[in-house]
């Protein structure tokens, strides 16, 4: 594997991890969640850097439907990214705090509250979409063999038992509410087992990069007609 994709890789799971960090605020406290956020941001404006021709191919070739679907999830988790950097600027009491930004901190506030919940949905449909090249990036590294039939059969019902279980913490985590602000504040449980706390959030992670798969695998089946000569 080359070094510039194995880098890539490297800074794709950093921000994964970085994201799991944030969502859990009440573990760690709001210095910790401030740098790691900075931290974030550098990452995010690396990893565009790194797939910047990404934004070359735009203008090219045919967009079919699995292309537009990748599309639209990848402009949505570029504008939820943005709306959590500038709310978290604005909100910032240590590593932003020499801006001396006083105004708009509601706002921000909802922003942050709405912007973290969709980033978190729509950076696991990222990674759902990219799912298929990071197996086969793992099977290559690991030097592993092609999946016997009963593996084909048994990787995907546990990928649905994760899916299934993460949609229900999902609903019982009321995300929803979080992400069409439906309230002002974000409940928090300091006294949750932080083990359980993260193994709720990659399993609902596991539910919409099951989502995002599958859908991207089915959406490659549907050929857009051909114009006529």
């Amino acid at each position: 594997m080359k070094p510039k994709a194995v880098f890539k890789i490297v800074v794709d799971i950093l921000m994964t991890l970085g994201l799991l960090f944030l969502m859990g605020y009440q573990f760690w406290g709001d210095v910790a969640h401030e740098w790691v956020g900075a931290g974030m941001f550098l990452l995010f404006i690396l990893h565009h850097i790194l797939n910047g021709i990404w934004y070359k191919s735009l203008f090219k070739g045919r967009y079919t439907p699995s292309r537009i679907f990748q599309l639209i999830v990848d402009l949505l988790v570029f504008l939820a990214m943005i709306g959590l950097m500038v709310s978290g600027i604005i909100l910032s009491n240590h590593v932003f705090s020499f801006l001396n930004i006083h105004d708009g901190m509601s706002f921000a506030r909802m922003l942050h509250m709405a912007a973290s919940h969709w980033g978190f949905v729509l950076m696991a449909l990222h990674l759902g979409l990219h799912w298929g090249m990071f197996l086969g990036m793992a099977r290559k590294a690991l030097k592993l063999r092609q999946p016997s039939r009963l593996r084909k059969v048994l990787l995907p019902i546990l990928g649905a038992v994760i899916a299934v279980y993460g949609f229900t913490v999902f609903i019982r985590r009321d995300l929803l509410t979080y992400m069409f602000l439906q309230t002002e504040f974000v409940f928090l449980d300091f006294g949750e087992s932080i083990p359980l706390f993260y193994f709720d959030y990659l399993t609902m992670m596991g539910t919409f990069i099951f989502l995002a798969y599958y859908i991207s695998q089915l959406l490659r089946k549907i050929q857009p007609k051909k114009e006529n000569a």
